[in-house]
């Protein structure tokens, strides 16, 4: 693990952060009368959250998901580059088949595994909410009894986990006495969804929506984790929460608390 407190020394306040996942790809066919036309975009949905963390002084890598099967770390020691893992929409078979595995039929390191590992051994590791993340849509993003459940301070389902909440529903603190939940309103702007999930016993759960966890935070080995129920960009979470002013506290708070900046 990079040592932060060198940072803090020097008066800096920053920690390196990898965050996986978060764009897509659209593939798109236009008709207009007789003729048609494809064409795709790549989207970035992380946009919002990377300049938050960048504007509180963290160093951000954003690793595309179309870029995770061949770039994400197979080794703790790659994985040392960083204070802070964040997966976000990206799902399992993307770390676990790489073009070696795949396309070659080669043995690789499973990425889930040394994930775990490393974050026993004094790692960070956060999973946001979204369609490719916990269990997913369709239970396609499957992180249900992988090693990452096991890093998670959350019980995952095994089904589709979505709780789907187009009226908008309204994450509310339940500690108020934590370094993450510091300077937080009480009540936070509307979402319009999040991962239904279970928090393990000896948690935290920070913040609920609908009765529901919402922000959970844990230890694992020497490490920490947080799960965060909901999305960090659209559609789950719209403007109206990416604009809220408690929006890069609470993500920069997260951040630092794992990389145990602060207590």
């Amino acid at each position: 693990m990079r040592n932060v407190a060198h940072y803090r020394d020097k008066g800096v306040s920053m920690s390196k952060v990898l965050l996986a996942g978060e764009s897509w790809v659209s593939d798109v066919v236009d008709h207009k009368g007789f003729d048609h036309f494809p064409h795709t975009q790549v989207h970035i949905g992380c946009k919002e959250l990377l300049e938050a963390l960048r504007n509180a002084g963290h160093e951000v890598t954003h690793m595309r998901s179309h870029d995770v099967a061949v770039d994400f770390p197979f080794t703790a020691e790659e994985l040392d580059e960083y204070d802070v893992v964040i997966l976000s929409d990206v799902g399992v078979n993307t770390l676990l088949l790489p073009p070696e595995v795949f396309e070659e039929g080669k043995r690789m390191p499973n990425r889930l595994m040394v994930l775990r590992d490393w974050v026993r051994a004094g790692g960070a590791l956060m999973m946001a909410g979204g369609y490719l993340s916990f269990q997913g849509f369709q239970a396609m993003a499957n992180y249900a009894g992988t090693p990452i459940e096991d890093v998670l301070p959350v019980r995952i389902s095994r089904w589709d986990d979505r709780v789907e909440a187009p009226q908008g529903v309204e994450g509310k603190l339940t500690q108020v006495v934590h370094p993450i939940t510091k300077d937080l309103d009480e009540n936070w702007p509307h979402l319009l969804g999040y991962q239904k999930l279970v928090a393990d016993a000896d948690t935290q759960v920070l913040a609920e929506v609908n009765g529901d966890p919402l922000l959970v935070v844990g230890e694992y080995g020497r490490g920490r984790s947080v799960a965060f129920a909901s999305d960090i960009s659209p559609h789950w979470a719209p403007q109206e929460f990416m604009g809220w002013a408690g929006y890069q506290t609470l993500f920069d708070n997260i951040v630092r608390w794992l990389a145990k900046e602060v207590a």
